[in-house]
């Protein structure tokens, strides 16, 4: 008899709660209300029942603009506009919608220009998405994780062969203002979506000239079908800027899910660093030094941390990052570069003075390290790499010695003007990219020391000349580097007699 009276009770409560659900009568909501706003910041009284990171909607007049609760207390919660603030005012009604913050990924976002939201910037037609996932998510644990060992190609023969990448690596592009960052970074993604690697150009805070050549010059080289630009200029709100790296890394992480390969250039972290002081002093946390709260390493150190190869397992894709940071008259030491130096897999550093003298790209190659893309680099590029390497920084000795004006031996001589052709064969215009039977073919003239015979200023135009004709003349190197094997004897001797005939 109990057990009818509960099964009974039990069918008429599951009665009651689908008449409740599907009742179109009165229901209850939480709606709180905006008290005051400072620079993108909102500061909402009577939802005492937000959650953190939650997404909320506030009403104004030109429609509700959504916002995200980052400081809880007891009688207030501070949130981050998400959108236009223009038309917020005090008292306006502020919603709770029980949902974390998400962004639209899918194909449908590829060859477009848009905000981090998803809202189209390029007058497209409005953009269709696959699904909405959340912005912040977890990284790769380390069990779905692999090693870094497919190269990472720029077609710039200063990183190909002296500081080689893999498809995966973090690698920060640092120096200053005005010294090649972002045309080193819009070079390699080209580079990369020439070879069909999903690119994406996250631009915080840049001024508007300078993301519109960034973009004009990916239409103009690179295979936009596979290039998504996500803009946040410095006139939009601070939540747009503080929001866009990691909305941008989500929609990477849907391709990288489905076994594509992703490179995304986040350019640049310092303008987000002060995007986020900015957030923080105003939601009253606690300052530290430089007035950076006590988050802001691991800030950068989560967006960064979700690039990396993926096991076999789970697809076997790769999510690149190349995060751009700006340097104040070459402080290297500062609070925010040494950050994300720390983070990072190496660094790429742009030399003012080398800017200045003309030498293109102005990578310092002294201070400049790659920590794990040795490992993804061709054998045969290794192989040929390494004597560069040592003869490139004892010529760099040299060269600081020989301004002092003493007397040097003849070998000391012999050294610097090989030296000397190596920096004019390192020396790349824009669209000028080296394949990489061309970086092996002009790293074999490097160490068979035959680009001595030529005079400096005809250094450029020999490699230019030596990557059109090996492909064609020796197609068995190219086919060799494919295959991750070193050159053989044969292959060695065609292409010295190759460079020997091309030489004058």
């Amino acid at each position: 008899m109990n057990d009818q009276a509960a099964e009974t009770s039990s069918r008429w409560r599951l009665r009651l709660a689908q008449a409740v659900a599907n009742s179109s009568g009165p229901s209850l909501s939480e709606v709180g209300r905006v008290r005051e706003m400072n620079d993108g910041v909102v500061v909402v009284e009577g939802l005492t029942r937000a959650a953190s990171e939650e997404m909320l909607t506030i009403d104004q007049p030109g429609g509700p603009v959504s916002a995200l609760a980052l400081s809880l207390s007891l009688n207030e919660v501070r949130c981050l506009v998400l959108g236009d603030e223009a038309g917020i005012a005090a008292g306006a009604a502020v919603r709770r919608t029980g949902q974390v913050l998400k962004v639209p990924v899918g194909d449908s976002l590829l060859g477009r220009v848009i905000g981090p939201m998803g809202t189209p910037l390029d007058g497209g037609g409005p953009i269709v998405p696959g699904d909405h996932w959340p912005a912040e998510r977890e990284p790769l644990t380390i069990a779905d994780r692999a090693h870094v060992c497919r190269p990472l190609e720029t077609g710039l023969l200063a990183i190909d062969a002296l500081l080689p990448l893999g498809l995966g690596q973090r690698q920060l592009i640092i120096g200053d203002r005005r010294t090649g960052k972002t045309t080193l970074a819009l070079e390699a993604m080209v580079a990369q979506s020439l070879r069909g690697v999903i690119v994406i150009y996250a631009a915080i805070g840049q001024r508007a000239s300078a993301t519109a050549n960034a973009i004009e010059h990916l239409r103009q080289f690179a295979d936009f079908s596979n290039v998504l630009a996500v803009v946040a200029g410095p006139d939009d709100s601070a939540g747009s800027q503080w929001l866009l790296p990691f909305a941008a890394t989500t929609m990477a992480e849907y391709w990288v899910s489905h076994g594509r390969d992703v490179l995304i250039v986040y350019d640049d972290l310092v303008k987000h660093a002060a995007v986020h002081r900015q957030v923080s002093l105003l939601l009253r946390q606690a300052p530290g030094r430089e007035a950076f709260p006590g988050d802001i390493f691991h800030l950068h150190a989560r967006l960064l941390e979700r690039a990396g190869q993926v096991s076999a397992s789970k697809g076997g894709a790769s999510l690149s990052a190349l995060p751009i940071a700006e340097l104040q008259a070459g402080n290297l030491t500062a609070y925010i570069p040494t950050n994300l130096v720390s983070i990072t897999d190496g660094q790429i550093l742009m030399d003012a003075k080398l800017w200045q003298s003309g030498q293109r790209p102005a990578i310092n190659i002294g201070l400049s390290v790659s920590r794990i893309g040795g490992n993804a680099q061709s054998p045969a590029l290794r192989k040929g790499a390494g004597q560069i390497r040592l003869d490139y920084a004892q010529f760099l000795d040299l060269e600081s010695f020989a301004r002092f004006g003493g007397a040097m031996e003849a070998d000391a001589l012999l050294r610097l003007e090989h030296g000397k052709r190596i920096r004019a064969a390192m020396v790349q215009k824009p669209g000028k990219r080296l394949s990489q039977a061309g970086t092996l073919a002009i790293l074999r003239a490097i160490t068979s020391k035959a680009i001595d015979r030529l005079p400096i200023d005809q250094v450029g135009a020999f490699r230019e000349q030596l990557n059109l004709a090996v492909g064609d003349r020796t197609p068995a190197i190219p086919a060799a580097i494919a295959a991750g094997d070193t050159l053989s004897d044969e292959m060695a001797i065609s292409l010295d007699q190759l460079i020997s005939n091309l030489l004058p």
